[in-house]
């Protein structure tokens, strides 16, 4: 996929046929296009989306790299984080969200993301196209930590027109109590009155990812079936 002055890795996947269906641009957590993100889109496309995934660091060293699950693939996928500022986020989620309103095959635009990809899914719901949002476990929304720079991410919560879901565990390190507490009290002084907000017990960070300790099989069941519903207007 064309982004501006490079190329964004991507994988679209969608259920089989032709049938015009809503569109998804989901955002994987630090490591990139892993299997393991990989297989919760098929789940997610399976229920009859058509889910596209890009990398979330098209420029640089990490560009088309999928990163292990170990203490090197975190540390990479940190500092890459780390050399992105939030413009160039911005940029290329616009060339992305541009790529799929223009497919005849989609209709609406939807956004979702884990981890550092749930606070860019938070920015994606910015954009007045997008209709509904579900972001799972943000990271660095309660203080701006995204990349290269401080993200003016919560205090823009009132640009969201869209429906917006945020789903979060209760034994997430990186957003413990207080920080949830400032993220919700930000939603409603926006006006984001609607919000639907979600704290799992006993859920870790990055519960949905089906490889190591922290997965937790029946959260991620929950979650998924959670956004469905919530992309779906709970019909």
């Amino acid at each position: 996929m064309p982004g501006t002055g490079h190329e964004i890795k991507t994988v679209v996947i969608a259920p089989v046929g032709d049938t015009p269906r809503p569109g998804v641009l989901l955002y994987t957590d630090i490591f990139q296009l892993t299997e393991s993100t990989l297989r919760t889109a098929r789940r997610l496309a399976a229920s009859g989306f058509l889910v596209c995934v890009p990398e979330i660091y098209p420029r640089g060293e990490l560009a088309g790299v999928a990163l292990e699950f170990d203490d090197d693939g975190k540390a990479r996928g940190m500092a890459g984080a780390a050399a992105m500022p939030t413009s160039e986020f911005d940029e290329d989620r616009i060339s992305v969200l541009d790529y799929l309103a223009t497919r005849d095959d989609v209709t609406d635009l939807y956004v979702t993301g884990f981890c550092i990809g749930g606070h860019l899914a938070f920015r994606g719901a910015f954009d007045p196209r997008v209709t509904s949002t579900v972001c799972f476990y943000p990271t660095g929304l309660q203080d701006g930590k995204l990349g290269a720079d401080i993200a003016d991410s919560l205090s823009r919560a009132g640009d969201i027109n869209g429906r917006l879901l945020i789903v979060f565990g209760s034994a997430d390190p990186h957003v413990p109590a207080d920080a949830r507490l400032k993220i919700f009290s930000a939603l409603y002084a926006a006006g984001l009155e609607h919000t639907e907000f979600h704290v799992y017990a006993g859920g870790e960070h990055a519960f949905m990812r089906d490889i190591g300790v922290r997965h937790d099989p029946e959260l991620s069941d929950l979650a998924l079936r959670e956004a469905v519903s919530f992309f779906t207007g709970r019909s």
